[in-house]
């Protein structure tokens, strides 16, 4: 029986790169929350992580040039504040059930939770990714952190 390849995805990923988790993972590994002094500083944001693969239908990538310019163009005017660029390599079962195999720019996003663009903002840049660089998806993850500047 196949699995769906959103779970796949998200677990080859975070296992080949280190992420995941959150604290989701850390509060389900935990008990009983720790008494309010011992907590970390900070308030609750959200984080979404985008995974953008680079292989082309047509057998090439997108160039680190090309993934530049896109971030420059879409992603920075929406995140002006700042978000992390992180690089890897992953695989995913594609729509025509093949195993694909391809370097990827994981983009992590922490934003308040009352920022109620971010959420257009971001369904606007896995768009904007998909239609320029015909890719069949961008992965998006969703968690909750405690942050602290």
């Amino acid at each position: 029986m196949a699995m769906p390849r959103r779970t796949v995805v998200t677990a080859a990923v975070a296992a080949l790169i280190g992420l995941g988790g959150g604290i989701t993972a850390s509060a389900a590994a935990t008990p009983e929350a720790p008494p309010a002094q011992a907590q970390s500083p900070g308030e609750l944001w959200k984080r979404t992580e985008l995974f953008f693969g680079t292989g082309k239908p047509d057998g090439t990538e997108v160039t680190d040039k090309e993934f530049a310019a896109f971030s420059d163009r879409e992603i920075t005017p929406a995140f002006p504040d700042g978000f992390t660029r992180l690089d890897g390599s992953g695989q995913w079962r594609g729509g025509s059930g093949s195993i694909v195999r391809e370097h990827t720019h994981v983009i992590v996003l922490l934003y308040p939770f009352a920022d109620r663009a971010a959420e257009r903002e971001i369904e606007e840049i896995r768009a904007d990714y998909r239609k320029q660089f015909e890719q069949e998806s961008v992965l998006r993850s969703d968690s909750v952190e405690r942050v602290s500047f």
